[in-house]
């Protein structure tokens, strides 16, 4: 198995310094990864969220909400988008068999359209909640119209194994037992993380259960501004915190789980070994596991 980790595009909200702390002015805007993850297995490739896609570069104001354009302005760059990455891989992005969505969030979902024959897997609750279009926000953050793949997505149902003290775990039709989908809501009512067995240990994609690293350490902190946004967008926050504190509790066992997050951009660079506003390239972003 090989891992990549891609950037599929930065976004960079407003009030930096209130995001990042001392790197960005208070009237600069900051900058937040969007952490997704290739996997080549025996047979296939997988893709683990997929960022902002061509279309959103092409034509953003028909496929995002002016809110969010404003608020997070994603720094549109066609070469950072994943299909892109992927080809700069040397793969075939039609090698793409499957993609697992840790939720619908506009920057998650983007790039669906970029891989139109993969089968998607993400939770049931998750794509009911995101269809029904219940509030403004959610008419903000769920955007139908980056879903022209929606024929192809496999929904999994409440319940599964358990996991490292994580309930409902689901193991993914064609997909090997070291791909693993784990529950985590309260970002959204189906939010999942996404668990990977490497020959090092298991790493944990915990998605937007989180946004900032040091909310990982035992005495946890989080920039105010990453907080109050946590808090805007979060459908279950009992639930958001219950989940956060578990995972803390995994991140700090050291028992062979690496946790990482979508957006910060700390853990990002750790794991791809480059600068965020780098693209994968051979060999500098491959790791054999």
């Amino acid at each position: 198995m090989v891992i990549h980790h891609l950037n599929c595009i930065s976004t960079c909200p407003l009030c930096g310094r209130l995001m990042n702390g001392s790197r960005h002015g208070i009237f600069e805007r900051g900058s937040l990864a969007c952490h997704c993850v290739l996997i080549e297995t025996r047979d296939s490739l997988v893709l683990l969220d997929t960022g902002f896609g061509l279309r959103d570069v092409a034509d953003p104001r028909s496929r995002l909400s002016r809110f969010f354009l404003g608020l997070v302005s994603p720094a549109f760059r066609e070469e950072m988008t994943a299909i892109r990455q992927i080809e700069r891989l040397g793969y075939d992005p039609r090698d793409v068999r499957h993609i697992v969505l840790s939720h619908l969030d506009f920057d998650h979902a983007g790039g669906l359209d970029d891989f139109p024959e993969a089968t998607v897997h993400l939770l049931e609750t998750e794509r009911a909640y995101a269809a029904a279009q219940r509030t403004w926000m959610d008419r903000q953050r769920f955007r139908p119209q980056q879903w022209s793949t929606s024929g192809k997505w496999r929904t999994y149902p409440d319940g599964g194994e358990t996991w490292q003290g994580f309930a409902g775990v689901k193991a993914l039709a064609g997909l090997p037992p070291s791909i693993l989908l784990v529950p985590l809501r309260g970002h959204t009512l189906g939010h999942a993380g996404i668990a990977i067995e490497t020959a090092h240990g298991w790493l944990l994609n915990a998605a937007d259960a989180y946004f900032d690293a040091r909310e990982m350490n035992a005495n946890p902190q989080c920039h105010v501004g990453l907080r109050m946004y946590q808090w805007m967008l979060e459908k279950d926050r009992r639930a958001r915190l219950a989940n956060q504190a578990a995972l803390r509790a995994l991140a700090q066992r050291r028992n062979g789980v690496l946790v990482f997050s979508s957006h910060d951009p700390s853990e990002f660079e750790r794991l791809a070994d480059r600068a965020a506003d780098v693209p994968a390239g051979v060999p500098a972003s491959r790791h054999d596991l």
